[in-house]
């Protein structure tokens, strides 16, 4: 009798526990954050694909737009010719970017926005031969700006090779994105 007892038991306590087990795991859907400036200036180095300046920029605003970033300033840096390919170019961006507003403890802070976790594919594991030229540039992105935003479940590979077009490189995170505000009522 005793271990009919410790069986019954022991399976409510599995059901119970079994049952908790997806609201344990799930993911918040809704987290509070709030928008936090950054500034960073990025100084691109690559061998296999080369860019103009105006190329780098609107490369570099791209990705961060996707990213979620607002008040996103990117400025040319380093250019030395009017136009074409540039040896080094560069970027200066000043941007927002959310952070959890639990991360702040007591920093001074804008008010509050609703958030939610997002995955962002910068390049997918499946891009064409041409796209797969810009592994130098995912490389450093993800060094230099990855950082600066609040992410989780990085996922990146890269068979990245000077002076070659390999493919395998990717690049994705779940990012902190604000949600989309609702639409007015008139």
């Amino acid at each position: 009798m005793r271990v009919n007892i410790l069986t019954h038991v022991a399976a409510t306590a599995a059901c119970v526990l079994l049952g908790t087990l997806p609201a344990l795991a799930a993911p918040a859907a809704n987290v509070e954050a709030v928008w936090a400036p950054r500034h960073v200036t990025f100084i691109y180095q690559g061998f296999t694909t080369h860019y103009s300046c105006d190329g780098l920029r609107e490369e570099i605003r791209g990705m961060l737009a996707k990213l979620g970033a607002r008040d996103l300033r990117v400025a040319a840096l380093g250019c030395i010719r009017g136009a074409g390919i540039e040896p080094f170019p560069g970027v200066r961006v000043t941007m927002q970017v959310l952070v959890p507003a639990a991360a702040q403890h007591g920093k001074a802070a804008g008010a509050p926005v609703a958030a939610h976790w997002q995955n962002v594919v910068l390049m997918p594991s499946n891009t064409g031969f041409e796209e797969q030229g810009n592994c130098e540039l995912i490389e450093q992105f993800k060094e230099t700006f990855l950082p600066l935003f609040t992410t989780r479940h990085i996922s990146y590979q890269s068979n990245c090779v000077p002076h070659q077009l390999t493919l395998g490189t990717h690049l994705s995170a779940e990012v902190l994105i604000a949600d989309a505000k609702p639409a007015r009522r008139r």
